[in-house]
């Protein structure tokens, strides 16, 4: 019963962190006035207000869903630090696409492949036994692979390679939570 509670509770908590992290993107505007995003400072006057939010993101309200390449203009490659990466993009969307881009492997370049971890603890042990491979080391060629966040779970990516060599060291993981978008 004990289990059951505090199963519960944790539910509870990880619910209301997730929506209020949705709800603290929501600009709170009047609608009849010019106000578009939060800015720096109550005071502000209504020209420094450029719809930029607290990561110099625009507000998502008028945005549909987004391509988002995994590492910028880096793409997916090896030495880069994608945790840092998607800390810096964030907030990510249901139904956003990231797009992995990486070469095909040659002479020249490393192999590369797309994993998604079941758990935060697989991913933080890069234990591939669980793991599942969503784009092998031919997919990223091109226009990249494409990964739809469509459910509000987290998502932890990680290359596979190596037999795991890529996130062990570290770089080449990351994860993500998807929030809810609100029209109004």
């Amino acid at each position: 019963m004990g289990f059951t509670f505090a199963y519960r509770l944790i539910l509870v908590v990880a619910t209301a962190s997730v929506l209020g992290v949705s709800l603290a993107n929501k600009d709170w505007g009047s609608p009849n006035s010019n106000y578009t995003g939060w800015g720096w400072g109550w005071g502000s006057s209504k020209s420094n207000h450029t719809g930029q939010g607290f990561n110099n993101h625009p507000l998502n309200e008028t945005q549909g869903s987004k391509k988002i390449i995994v590492g910028g203009s880096e793409n997916w490659h090896f030495g880069f630090n994608y945790s840092n990466w998607a800390f810096n993009n964030a907030p990510f969307y249901f139904n956003d696409t990231l797009v992995f881009k990486y070469d095909p492997p040659s002479n020249t370049t490393f192999p590369h492949s797309v994993y998604l971890f079941p758990d935060r603890w697989s991913y933080l042990n890069c234990d591939l036994k669980r793991a599942k491979m969503v784009a092998n080391t031919t997919e990223g060629g091109g226009d990249g692979f494409e990964f739809v966040l469509k459910r509000w779970t987290p998502y932890y990516f990680a290359c596979g390679e190596r037999n795991g060599f890529h996130c062990k060291v570290g770089s080449m993981r990351f994860m993500v939570m998807p929030l809810f978008r609100w029209h109004y």
